[in-house]
């Protein structure tokens, strides 16, 4: 990836204050570095290890694929982990479309450099159609074709995300989508911050649990498998995070993800 990809705001992925200078620039290169053809040959077989893992999940069938990405906390990966498996799906020659699932705290338009809206949620409420908001990100440029991933960014902050994932135009919207993709990966906020990931589960064939070393804690991650089967999603596996990795300065906690979108759109009250 070109250098001047924008990266996502260090202001919603730590705490204010809570890291230093020189951690907010350590997390901004990792985000650079980690970010498809820009990551290590490690974490780049790790990723086409996922992508076989997850083909295998659902072999025998021909019909697209709709895979919840979520985790117990922000700041685990998941997004980036979204994006990375859909660069890799298309690599290869799938036809993928990643949906930017995440309404209240969105990063996916500025880590790939795409325009913020129209979105997902300007498709839910009617204001835009599937040909406007559906944007490419190209992955690859080969002999015979350029490879390329469909996105869906969240679009427009909403006062009302939950409702709106788990209405009945998000699930016509997926099943008109279904007809167009292999693989449609579906990006959600996580699970003990808020109730959108749950509401969503029933719109995904299964959902992938990101976890990070050094900032997963087990009570929030057993609540989070917990939650999950309560609502009969078929849970795929796990993708661990930063094996390598010492520092904690993540902020863990749902306080800071609800304040900062309530204080975003309007909502918040302390």
């Amino acid at each position: 990836m070109a250098d001047n990809r924008r990266r996502s705001s260090a202001k919603s992925l730590v705490k204010s204050g809570a890291k230093s200078n020189a951690s907010l620039v350590e997390l901004r290169n990792e985000r650079r570095t980690m970010l498809a053809d820009n990551m290590s040959f490690a974490a780049s077989e790790a990723y086409k290890l996922l992508r076989t893992n997850l083909m295998f999940s659902f072999s025998g069938s021909e019909e697209c694929r709709i895979i919840g990405m979520t985790s117990s906390f922000r700041g685990e990966g998941k997004s980036l982990t979204s994006m990375n498996l859909a660069y890799t799906l298309a690599e290869a020659r799938k036809k993928v479309l990643l949906i930017e699932g995440d309404m209240r705290l969105p990063t996916m338009s500025s880590r790939l450099s795409l325009g913020a809206t129209p979105g997902l949620s300007n498709l839910l409420v009617g204001l835009n159609s599937i040909g406007e908001a559906i944007q490419q990100f190209k992955v690859a440029v080969e002999e015979d074709a350029t490879i390329k991933v469909d996105v869906l960014v969240s679009g427009d902050v909403p006062p009302n995300p939950s409702e709106l994932l788990g209405s009945e135009r998000m699930q016509s919207l997926l099943k008109v989508l279904r007809d167009h993709y292999d693989y449609i990966i579906l990006d959600l906020p996580p699970v003990t911050a808020v109730t959108d990931a749950l509401v969503a589960s029933r719109l995904v064939d299964g959902m992938v649990v990101v976890v990070r070393g050094n900032h997963a804690v087990r009570g929030a991650l057993d609540e989070t498998i917990r939650q999950l089967k309560q609502v009969d999603t078929r849970i795929l596996g796990f993708v661990f995070n930063g094996a390598v990795e010492s520092g904690s300065g993540y902020y863990r906690g749902k306080s800071y993800y609800k304040k900062n979108y309530y204080k975003k759109s309007g909502y918040y009250q302390q």
